[in-house]
């Protein structure tokens, strides 16, 4: 009797190899589901209270387009973090704010519907409502008193896909999948309080 036996893997770099090809062939579609950025951000006294503005570069990829014109409303979310450092403690988080988005399709009037808290706003096209989220304007964040003048702080703001707010069979499927996965990082400056904020 004769036996032959075939080797599934010869060996353990070989292996390697075959990992390091199939990370490569999944690598584009990872970087086109995360070209998300933060291309400006602010934060400045206006009025005797801080605000923000910023610009955000986002796209959404055909698996979230197809789920917004199915009906699925999508959520964003802005998140603002302002700390002053301490060198003898950990940083204190003095301004925590969040700017939650939503859009959704609605069938009936075939329009996009962006809603900002209790504010709505209609769009014949998802690339018009788009427009609106990727500026934000004059989001008041904290009063004047809530920094002292002259002090220094480091600002942190980040813009991404709350998948939490999703159906559960959607929060589901978004579990480790790049088309899910839409998030900038986070932009970070130090600015001075006051007059002279920037």
């Amino acid at each position: 009797m004769t036996a032959f036996i075939t080797p599934c893997c010869t060996n353990g770099a070989e292996r390697s190899i075959r990992r390091l090809l199939v990370a490569l062939l999944w690598l584009p579609a990872w970087l086109l589901a995360n070209d998300t950025a933060l291309r400006h951000a602010e934060i400045k006294l206006q009025d005797d209270a801080y605000v923000v503005n910023a610009e955000i570069d986002v796209e959404l990829n055909p698996r979230l387009t197809e789920a917004v014109n199915h009906g699925v409303s999508l959520y964003f979310v802005t998140e603002l973090r302002v700390e002053r450092p301490r060198w003898y403690w950990f940083d204190e988080v003095v301004i925590e704010r969040r700017l939650n988005y939503r859009i959704s399709y609605h069938a009936i009037t075939r329009s996009y519907r962006l809603s900002l808290g209790s504010f709505h706003q209609s769009f014949d096209t998802l690339d018009d409502a788009l427009r609106i989220m990727r500026r934000v304007r004059n989001w008041e964040v904290a009063e004047r008193a809530a920094l002292i003048d002259g002090e220094s702080y480091e600002a942190s703001l980040r813009f991404r896909l709350d998948t939490a707010q999703l159906p559960k069979p959607f929060q589901v499927t978004a579990i480790g999948s790049s088309d899910w996965n839409l998030s900038t990082d986070w932009l970070k400056w130090t600015f001075l309080a006051g007059p002279l904020s920037q």
